[in-house]
C-alpha cells in the first residue's frame, strides 16, 4: 500500500526502512523484509529523494543522460513517475507499504547542476544540500512519534553516494538520541573490495555488526522483488541471471565458514 500522508502512520508498524532511491531497500534488505512480514509484522519503506524537481527546472546533460540510459522517458517528471510505480510493485512483492518524500534525486538538484557528473555524484556533499539531512531526521523524528516501537534502518552510505551520506546522517541524528536504529550496507556498493572498510573508517565511529538469516525465504522473494525495478536490472547486473546469482553469491560471503547460509548484515553503533 502507498501511503499519501504520515497521519496514516500508527503504532502497528514494527520496522521503518529509510531508503534514499527507490530501489535501495529492496537491494540492501529485501530478505529482512520480506521476513518480517511473513511473521506478520508490519513494514514502511520510506523513500527520501522520492519527489521530481520543480516544473521548469533544467535537466543538466549528465541528469538527461541517466533518464535515458534507464529507458525512462523524456523528463524528469516522467523517470520519476516511472521509477515510482516500480517502487510500489516491489514494495508489494515483500508486503511492505511505501511512502515517498519530495526531495529530488541528487542529478535533478541545483541550476547549474549541484551535480553535474558521476564524479560529484560519489564525493562530498555540497554546501547547498547540508540542510537536507536535518529535513530529513524531521520526518524520521515525526515517524518515531507515530510508530516508536518501530526500529528505522538507513544506509551505512557504502560507496559514498551523496544522497546515501546525507541519509546516513539523518538516521545518525536519531541514533544520537538513542533511538534505535541500524545502518544496513548498501548493495551492490558493498561488493566493492575494501568499500565496507573504507566507510567504517571514514566515519570512525565503533560499530557492532548483527546478523539476520534469509536462507529459508520462500521462492527468491528478494530477487523477484528487485526484478521489479525493471530499469535498474540491466544498469546493475546487466541480466536476470547475473543478479539472482550476485545477490546470493554476497549474501553467502557473509559467513564463509557456514556454506549455504545466507545473511544480511547491519550495523548499530
Amino acid at each position: 500500500m502507498k501511503l499519501a500522508s504520515l497521519d496514516q502512520v500508527d503504532q502497528n508498524y514494527r520496522h521503518i526502512y529509510l531508503q534514499p532511491h527507490f530501489d535501495d531497500a529492496a537491494l540492501s534488505c529485501g530478505g529482512t523484509i520480506a521476513l518480517q512480514k511473513l511473521t506478520g509484522q508490519k513494514v514502511l519503506v520510506v523513500t527520501a529523494f522520492g519527489g521530481a524537481p520543480a516544473a521548469g527546472t533544467p535537466l543538466s546533460p549528465f541528469a538527461r543522460q541517466l533518464i535515458a540510459r534507464d529507458g525512462l522517458g523524456t523528463d524528469a517528471a516522467e523517470a520519476v513517475g516511472m521509477r515510482q510505480a516500480e517502487d510500489e510493485a516491489a514494495l508489494t512483492t515483500l508486503g511492505a507499504d511505501a511512502y515517498w518524500l519530495d526531495f529530488a534525486d541528487a542529478p535533478y538538484r541545483g541550476n547549474p547542476a549541484t551535480y553535474p557528473d558521476n564524479e560529484s555524484l560519489f564525493g562530498q556533499v555540497q554546501p547547498s544540500d547540508q540542510s537536507l539531512d536535518e529535513e530529513i531526521a524531521k520526518v524520521l523524528l515525526q515517524l518515531h512519534e507515530r510508530a516508536s516501537q518501530a526500529v528505522i534502518y538507513a544506509p551505512l552510505g557504502v560507496g559514498r553516494h551523496v544522497d546515501h551520506q546525507i541519509c546516513c546522517s539523518a538516521a545518525d541524528r536519531l541514533a544520537q538520541q538513542k533511538i534505535t536504529v541500524k545502518f544496513y550496507e548498501d548493495y551492490p556498493h558493498v561488493t566493492r573490495k575494501g568499500a565496507l572498510e573504507g566507510r567504517q573508517k571514514e566515519l570512525g565511529i565503533a560499530m557492532e555488526p548483527e546478523m539476520v538469516e534469509i536462507s529459508n525465504l520462500p521462492a527468491q522473494l528478494k530477487e523477484d522483488a528487485i526484478l521489479r525495478y525493471r530499469s535498474q536490472v540491466p544498469v546493475l547486473f546487466q541480466t536476470e541471471d547475473k543478479m539472482r546469482s550476485t545477490i546470493k553469491d554476497y549474501a553467502s560471503s557473509i559467513r564463509r565458514t557456514y556454506p549455504g547460509i545466507q545473511i544480511e548484515r547491519y550495523w548499530t553503533w
